[in-house]
């Protein structure tokens, strides 16, 4: 039995970078938010239900593909993130990350609340015409929807980085983060900057949502399972750290995968949990975080 999941591992290892990606894509969102607004925001979970409800709804009534939905999720995603934020929790927060914190909280239990009562608890899944397809490696077949997911992520979190590293917007966000201050000295509007990056991170879960829904299932609680991984990744890669929730996800995406192999699925999840209390003991900062 044990050589036999030996031989097995290479094909764990790749499902486990699938998968591994779409947790970053989850994550990045969190870390964005965390490093420009010093906030956790706990209404993460629940808006990437939203964005699986978003993208099976325009999948069963307007027929759209969940990877073509992409187009319209995330610009969807973005403006509700930055309306939420500018003209909601940014004006209730009266400046305080302790409102923040708790109106995100509220806002988790009213979503969750109102897409039971609107949606039912029922889970919801669809077909694709080609969701068993599969390229054959020789060691593994490799779902389309699986590659096509990893390649998305692996572009949106490049995009991401790009616009980070090398744009003026991103050069004012990096601003923001790192002295708010000094940012509104020199003329950056630090709220809007907040709301821009507020969008941006709940633009990345309607991706996630788009890329998730033709291999996962959606209820009103789903975002709750991707949520508590995605503050995993946080801490591994580093709070604020884009390179870190990435190399994060693939660490948490091959442990998981792993595991499963070699303890069985209902087990699979003790290496997450132990690599958290590892890095919270032997490095609090993260891979990739900035000491303090």
């Amino acid at each position: 039995m044990l050589a036999m999941n030996i031989s097995m591992m290479p094909a764990a290892v790749l499902n486990g970078l699938m998968f591994g990606a779409i947790y970053a894509l989850v994550a990045l969102g969190l870390t964005l938010i965390y490093g420009v607004l010093h906030i956790i925001n706990f209404a993460h979970g629940a808006m990437l239900m939203l964005a699986l409800y978003a993208t099976f709804y325009l999948f069963k009534f307007a027929g759209i593909d969940p990877y073509l939905a992409l187009i319209i999720v995330i610009p969807g995603s973005y403006i509700f993130g930055y309306a939420l934020y500018r003209w909601g929790i940014g004006k209730l927060s009266h400046g305080k990350d302790q409102n923040i914190l708790l109106i995100t909280l509220g806002l988790s239990i009213i979503f969750e609340n109102a897409a039971q009562f609107f949606f039912t608890a029922d889970q919801q899944t669809i077909s694709l015409s080609y969701s068993y397809d599969s390229f054959d490696l020789g060691f593994v077949y490799l779902s389309y929807p699986k590659v096509i997911s990893f390649v998305a992520s692996l572009v949106i979190c490049l995009m991401l980085w790009w616009l980070m590293a090398t744009t003026d917007l991103g050069k004012a966000i990096r601003a923001v983060a790192k002295e708010r201050q000094g940012a509104r000295l020199v003329g950056i509007n630090v709220e809007n900057i907040y709301a821009i990056t507020y969008g941006i991170g709940i633009a990345c879960l309607g991706a996630a949502g788009c890329l998730l829904l033709p291999s996962f299932y959606v209820d009103p609680y789903t975002g709750n399972i991707f949520v508590i991984v995605a503050f995993t990744i946080v801490v591994l890669g580093g709070m604020g750290s884009i390179v870190g929730a990435l190399v994060g996800g693939f660490i948490i995406g091959i442990t998981e995968s792993l595991g499963g192999l070699f303890l069985g699925e209902s087990l699979g999840q003790i290496g997450i949990s132990l690599i958290f209390i590892l890095i919270l003991v032997f490095r609090p900062t993260g891979l990739f975080g900035a000491k303090q």
